[in-house]
């Protein structure tokens, strides 16, 4: 009906995407293609399912001898398809995805884009075992924004206040009735119900917008209107500061879009070069005792690499690894980092004590607002932390001045640990 729809009232291309969380969505690329479609998404066999696109090998086959037969090659694409069946078993220790079709989709409406980051997050959160009520609340809230369109960002929106809320044992239906400037909400969250995102038509909840803005006002008109010209060369500038080089085009847009992202992925390069060189399963799992690499550093460079031994572990915890480099030996001292001992255990905050500040959520600290010393009153921002790129910031509940300080700017703390103490004053 919308493939039917759209091709009655517009002249351009219709182009069909969708994720096959449900395990049926190849039927939707066939009932679309019945209907007129232009150009339909999928995937090589042995990288679609699940959360990836329907099943293209199958699809091919499916559209042979009809009238839209895609003209594609069966025998090529199974030989692409058994190159990639391989290259995914080196990444199936970071493969969150579902294992099979699951009609709950139809309940959560997660996409599938996002599906497995929100695993993920969720398993950094401790909540990994409570992936169910993740789902059934990731649809609560959906239904409190007003049954929004959920895509890139507005999906993430959804997922940061589901585990906003999850983490704090607030049910997305008592929103609403909370006191406004009461709750830290997710600066996401903060963002849509302003309208940076844009607004639904008939506009957002207004008792949901009440309690998330408290006295922050709804922008008017345009998100996009009042935003300043970006000046790229001034941009560009103020990057090559940081890289210490004249930034490239990529460099600078792919600052633009995701600045911390792109400082920290210029960092490792900075510290251990090039990595893509190296074969995948010897960057994720390094090699094995007796076992040979080539690794092509440039062109007509190429470094053979053979791990001969081992050693034991010394008194710090470090390791003597004897391998040969192009056919000579080498040697080289590395830290065992799995038997590099516990910090302490931080402390745990007082819920009950207004004066003890602490971590809503397991994640990093990112930020810290205030030190020790320093004077704050009821509702200041005192820290930031991340949590699988979900930004949460830590107000103060009293009045008083900065105590104690627990942790620094990189650490990373578990829920309900004591951040901080304030005294009173």
């Amino acid at each position: 009906q919308l493939v039917k729809a759209l091709r009655d009232e517009i002249g351009i291309p219709i182009h069909f995407h969708t994720h096959d969380t449900s395990g049926v969505n190849a039927a939707s690329i066939l009932k679309a293609a019945e209907a007129g479609v232009d150009v339909a998404d999928a995937a090589v066999s042995s990288m679609s399912g699940q959360t990836s696109q329907p099943n293209l090998n199958s699809l091919v086959e499916a559209f042979r001898h009809t009238p839209r037969d895609t003209q594609l090659d069966p025998a090529a694409l199974n030989e692409c398809s058994d190159y990639w069946e391989q290259v995914r078993s080196y990444y199936l220790p970071f493969d969150g995805g579902p294992g099979a079709g699951d009609a709950k989709v139809y309940q959560h409406e997660i996409p599938g884009g996002q599906y497995t980051n929100l695993r993920e997050q969720a398993a950094a959160m401790g909540l990994g075992q409570r992936w169910a009520e993740v789902e059934k609340t990731y649809a609560e809230v959906n239904l409190l924004f007003g049954d929004i369109v959920k895509v890139t960002p507005s999906s993430k929106v959804v997922g940061d206040m589901t585990m906003f809320l999850i983490s704090r044992g607030i049910r997305p239906a008592d929103v609403v009735n909370l006191e406004p400037g009461s709750m830290a909400f997710p600066q996401s969250v903060i963002d849509m119900m302003q309208g940076r995102l844009g607004r639904p038509l008939g506009g957002w909840p207004k008792d949901v917008q009440r309690v998330v803005l408290d006295k922050r006002q709804p922008l008017r008109g345009r998100p996009g209107a009042g935003v300043r010209p970006l000046d790229l060369e001034r941009a560009a500038k103020k990057l090559e500061v940081h890289l210490g080089r004249k930034p490239s085009e990529d460099d600078l847009y792919s600052w633009q879009m995701y600045p911390e992202v792109f400082l920290e992925y210029h960092d490792f390069r900075r510290r251990f070069g090039d990595v893509s060189v190296l074969p995948t399963p010897t960057y994720f799992y390094g090699l094995a005792l007796g076992e040979e690499v080539s690794v092509d550093i440039e062109e007509g460079k190429t470094l053979y690499i053979k791990l001969i031994n081992i050693g034991s572990a010394d008194a710090k915890g470090a390791r003597t690894l004897t391998f040969d480099l192009n056919g000579y030996p080498r040697e080289a001292e590395i830290a065992d980092r799995s038997l590099t001992p516990k910090q302490k255990a931080t402390p745990k905050a007082d819920p009950a004590n207004p004066l003890h500040v602490g971590a809503p959520i397991p994640g990093i600290i990112t930020a810290l607002a205030a030190g020790v010393g320093g004077k704050v009153v009821k509702g200041d921002k005192l820290l930031t932390m991340e949590a699988m790129k979900m930004q949460t910031t830590v107000y103060a509940q009293c009045d008083g001045v900065v105590a104690v300080l627990n942790v620094a700017v990189g650490a990373s703390v578990e829920s309900k640990d004591l951040l901080m103490e304030l005294r009173a004053g």
